[in-house]
């Protein structure tokens, strides 16, 4: 890759100070399990069933309305608490979806179970999961059976409103329609007809049943005038007038459901269909006559539909408010991105579309190459934004960092801040080689490795932006201005200082540290702070010097992950990390250390106003 004076050379290293990143091997995705948090919140269940038995008691209707958030978050996109997002300016989920708009109901009682989780165990159980004890434990209060819920879920970042109008099945679908749907998610027909045995507590709106009640024929006589009586055939205030989904039992989990069935007396067309003369006929008599049976496979099929494409590992996040997902960081790190790095540069002229007519392809060439390269080894996503950040640092993002020295010429590789650390070079090339095939000539390596580290960060489960581009190449690069990159020992006052000579400001600076949630660091880096400086959790400390011994040696490029809970997430456990006193350079801790930025710290762990931070 040419930039006028030389070629920038496959550099291979490790992490070195400040570094801003890099990242730890892939962690395997976790299997679900009953006992998840056997060790780290035993008293989980002690602390949901509570507060759903409570919530039961002021309004039975309640646990139908827990029971149903559980199948409407799994059937979108799997079982990750996307349902439970709020709404904001730059987002849109799913309650106001078709099947959830004015529907679905019960998000302050999950609030309330979640904010007694947090007081158990904080930061440890996820919003999915707690749907997903909540729908066991509201069956139980209302006498259905129990079963061993198996745990381990992560909560999305997003949600789908499309995905929501579309897979959940709505109260008008043919019997076909409910078994390609319950097949697509992984569930059988005979899971179908269980699941729907979970309308035996429900109650529904006239305007799900109104056709039914006023046309259909496959319907008991005066059953339909019962219901007719309450929900007129015209539109109008009866809108919104409930009936029980089960005639005669309706806050009572039993096998009811299925007996109405036989008689002609399901509410929604939904509900009789399962029982109209089809392949599902028989297994609504033998759940009507078993309640054993139906109990069984009630179970069984709730932990199936449990499984349906969990996040787990190192994907999605702890949520710590049930309805915003950890976004004050992620919120934080798009604004600091966006000015960052039209540093050096005259950033009127750099435009998103810079390339719309002259290289349209510019982002798919860029991001397949990133994808692959962050799928053989994770790190390499960090050590891709790292690039940006040290190029962008020294006399602006314009690609000098790239450039290999010869005998003519000493760049900025082997410069105290990237001698055997700065890495993935080989990377940009692959990506600067694939970019020429599409578009030859056109593309600046200073605009690749901008689109680069905005990919990886996006890959990695943290936000995305739109890349300005428009920027050209340096014809040449300087060691002495990499002073001006931060280093591991900085001080608070040094780091703001740096930072405001680019033109960011302090809340920059803590905002664009928190990309340290996917680094990693040698040893030479910390050895000095886990061994001489207190203000660091022992246990922490401890740990880490097990890996460092305090005397240089062969260990000096031993690495240890710069956020020590999720290390090869996006996520904002870097941040919870300082509040404990776990950061591991000296130049992390002291952005939550009595200082200026501690409050951004902490509203970074709180995700409080993410609007305004």
């Amino acid at each position: 890759m040419h930039t006028g004076l030389s070629k920038p050379l496959p550099a291979m290293a490790s992490l070195l100070p400040l570094a801003l990143l890099l990242l730890f091997a892939g962690a395997a995705s976790a299997q679900l399990s009953p006992g998840f948090y056997s060790k780290t919140c035993p008293g989980v269940f002690a602390a949901v069933k509570p507060v759903v038995q409570s919530a039961i008691s002021k309004e039975n209707r309640m646990g139908a309305s827990l029971l149903r958030l559980f199948f409407h978050d799994c059937f979108v996109n799997g079982c990750d608490g996307s349902l439970l997002l709020d709404d904001t300016r730059n987002f849109t989920g799913e309650k106001n979806a078709r099947p959830n708009r004015n529907s679905v109901r019960g998000f302050n009682v999950v609030d309330r179970i979640k904010s007694q989780v947090e007081k158990v165990c904080p930061g440890v159980v996820s919003c999915a999961d707690i749907l997903a004890i909540a729908a066991r434990d509201s069956v139980v209060i209302l006498g259905g059976s129990s079963w061993n819920v198996k745990l381990g879920r992560r909560d999305a970042r997003t949600a789908s409103q499309s995905a929501a109008n579309n897979n959940i099945p709505p109260p008008t679908s043919s019997l076909g329609s409910l078994i390609s749907r319950f097949q697509s998610k992984g569930l059988s027909a005979r899971d179908m007809v269980a699941l729907s045995g979970s309308h035996t507590i429900g109650q529904a709106r006239c305007t799900s049943f109104r056709n039914r009640i006023h046309n259909e024929t496959n319907i008991d006589a005066s059953f339909s005038r019962t219901r007719q009586s309450k929900c007129p055939t015209s539109s109008g205030n009866g809108d919104n007038k409930l009936a029980p989904l089960d005639l005669q039992t309706p806050t009572s989990f039993d096998n009811s459901y299925f007996k109405n069935l036989l008689g002609q007396k399901g509410l929604l067309h939904s509900d009789q269909v399962l029982f109209n003369g089809g392949s599902t006929d028989s297994l609504v008599r033998t759940y009507s006559s078993s309640s054993g049976v139906f109990s069984s496979d009630f179970a069984a099929a709730m932990i199936k539909m449990g499984d349906i494409s969990p996040l787990t590992g190192s994907r999605g996040e702890i949520r710590k408010n049930c309805r915003r997902h950890l976004a004050a960081m992620a919120s934080l790190l798009h604004l600091a991105v966006l000015l960052l790095f039209l540093t050096g540069g005259n950033s009127a002229q750099l435009s998103p579309g810079f390339y719309s007519q002259s290289c349209p392809g510019v982002f798919a060439a860029v991001k397949s190459i990133v994808q692959a390269a962050i799928s053989k080894e994770t790190r390499m996503g960090a050590s891709l934004v790292r690039l940006f950040f040290h190029d962008c640092f020294v006399n602006g993002c314009d690609g000098s960092l790239l450039l290999d020295d010869n005998e003519n010429f000493t760049g900025e590789k082997n410069a105290g801040p990237n001698r055997n650390s700065a890495r993935g070079f080989e990377v940009v090339d692959n990506i600067k080689s694939q970019v020429e095939k599409v578009c030859p000539g056109v593309v600046s390596c200073a605009d690749i490795v901008a689109i680069a580290a905005r990919d990886s960060v996006v890959l990695l489960g943290g936000p995305g932006w739109d890349v300005k581009l428009g920027r050209r190449d340096a014809r040449t690069a300087s060691q002495s201005p990499l002073n001006d990159i931060p280093s591991p020992t900085s001080s608070l006052h040094d780091l703001i200082s740096k930072f405001q000579s680019k033109g960011l400001s302090a809340k920059d600076m803590v905002a664009l540290s928190g990309s340290h949630t996917i680094g990693q660091a040698r040893c030479t880096s910390f050895r000095n702070r886990i061994y001489n400086e207190t203000n660091i959790d022992a246990s922490f400390a401890k740990k880490r010097q097990s890996e460092c011994p305090s005397s240089s040696g062969n260990r000096d490029n031993q690495l240890a992950p710069l956020d020590l809970q999720t290390p090869t997430a996006f996520d904002n456990s870097y941040f919870k990390n300082l509040l404990s006193q776990k950061g591991l350079l000296h130049s992390d801790q002291e952005l939550f250390n009595g200082g200026s930025t501690d409050s951004l710290v902490s509203s970074a762990v709180n995700g409080t106003d993410t609007e305004r931070i």
